[in-house]
């Protein structure tokens, strides 16, 4: 109950803020308003000796003392008020948003999730209903799937869509990885003229297919403790039919210019927590060509890279990023030792269909003392060097119940042997391709 106590708590000040607004920001324009356009008449003399003499002139006393009614007062200590709140909403909810929810499951993932699905509704005109799955046979020639990716298509309709469960095409993505001729005999014989099959060629040639490649590590170091500032590097990537890789999305309902973009969370589906999320968009190469090498930089640079090694790091990443891909860099900390099967979503805005997500193994050991790091395996046992090492007394003393799996501690020895060794895989890797030296594994949602 404290976590929702917490969150009520702090929902309060926005409650007061949105009260504010909507009744002082509508009084003080209508003030403001009357006073610029209403008009003192001056009833002295305007003559040029008269203005001089300077009678008439209005003192800065007299200027605060008719501007000082209760009324305005009122006015000016209000927007005080609203300033303050703003100013404490502005930081209070960078704090709600690490409140820990894992006892009641009050996380941010469903929500996420629910938003991307109905932005992705209302830009290309598709009910929500459609998105729910049928229970039936799919041994009866029909769909497996809801019908939402199809309707986001040109001619489309839910009859055109039974008719193609009919001829075994059960999913989206059957549809999608046929061969162009294949598909457009099948649209043909489902009753779509030679036009409209060339207008769903173009659109399955503009929708993108995205891959995400995600490592998360603590830069300097063999293994991840907890408290550590772990650094989340995914590499995201887009391919188009037609070869573009910023263009603008086939949303003919949608009243307003529309640009793509995406969304990467890294989540916990269990806990319903999401732990990061930031936006990407791959309609400005130079600006991300920029962070690319900057952040590579900044990176390679904290562990002690050589300069050779730096500008053979950034070319490479300003090829990816020009072949069109997407760098992201996050950090944040490492929560208790556990392991923790996180997923990592990349999420369009706009399309239906075109979601893609990986699996996350995050393996956190318990903090060691001072000077040493806990090694985890992923795959494989841990492999010991011989290194020998006298420990002062003053220190005996203050490890005395702590028992490291990578000691060799026998009773009546006056040595033990450092806790020091190499693990099979210090840092948790998951992409669509498997790298040298870390394995992942990665589910695509159909």
């Amino acid at each position: 109950m404290g976590n929702t106590a917490e969150e009520n708590s702090s929902l309060f000040p926005i409650f007061i803020l949105a009260i504010m607004v909507l009744s002082l920001v509508p009084y003080t324009i209508h003030r403001v308003a009357n006073a610029a356009w209403k008009k003192a008449r001056s009833i002295h003399c305007h003559c040029s000796v008269c203005l001089r003499s300077g009678k008439y002139r209005t003192s800065v006393a007299k200027k605060i003392s008719k501007f000082s009614t209760c009324s305005n007062l009122v006015v000016l200590l209000l927007w005080v008020i609203m300033l303050f709140l703003v100013y404490y909403v502005k930081h209070i909810t960078r704090e709600m948003a690490v409140v820990a929810r894992n006892d009641q499951g009050h996380g941010w993932l469903r929500p996420a999730l629910g938003v991307m699905e109905l932005s992705q509704s209302i830009i290309q005109a598709v009910p929500l209903s459609a998105r729910k799955v049928a229970e039936r046979n799919a041994n009866a020639g029909v769909l497996t799937e809801g019908i939402a990716p199809f309707l986001q298509l040109p001619h489309f309709s839910e009859a055109v869509v039974k008719k193609l469960g009919r001829k075994k095409v059960r999913t989206f993505q059957d549809l999608r990885e046929m061969t162009p001729n294949d598909r457009m005999d099948l649209l043909i014989q489902s009753g779509f003229s030679d036009i409209e099959a060339n207008d769903v060629e173009t659109v399955l040639d503009m929708m993108p297919s995205i891959t995400i490649a995600v490592t998360c590590e603590t830069e300097g170091e063999e293994g991840i403790q907890e408290g550590d500032i772990v650094t989340l590097r995914a590499w995201i990537s887009l391919k188009r039919g037609n070869g573009l890789t910023a263009a603008l999305p086939h949303a003919p309902y949608f009243p307003f210019h529309k640009e793509e973009n995406y969304w990467l969370l890294l989540a916990d589906p269990v806990s319903n927590n999401v732990w990061v999320s930031q936006k990407v968009s791959f309609m400005d190469e130079a600006t991300a060509v920029t962070a690319a090498s900057k952040a590579i930089q900044e990176s390679l640079e904290g562990s002690g890279a050589s300069v050779k090694e730096i500008n053979v790091a950034v070319k490479d990443a300003v090829e990816k990023v020009k072949s069109g891909s997407r760098l992201v860099m996050v950090k944040f900390q490492a929560p208790a030792e556990s392991t923790y099967n996180l997923t990592a979503y990349c999420l369009s805005d706009t399309w239906i269909g075109c979601d893609k997500k990986v699996i996350v193994k995050l393996k956190v050991a318990k903090r060691s003392r001072a000077g040493t790091r806990a090694m985890i395996a992923e795959e494989g046992p841990v492999q010991e060097d011989g290194i020998e090492e006298e420990e002062n007394e003053e220190d005996e003393g203050t490890y005395d119940d702590y028992e490291s799996e990578y000691s060799d501690d026998e009773e009546g020895e006056p040595e033990e042997k450092s806790r020091t060794g190499k693990h099979a895989n210090g840092k948790s890797h998951v992409g669509n391709r498997s790298s040298g030296t870390d394995s992942g594994s990665d589910t695509d949602e159909a």
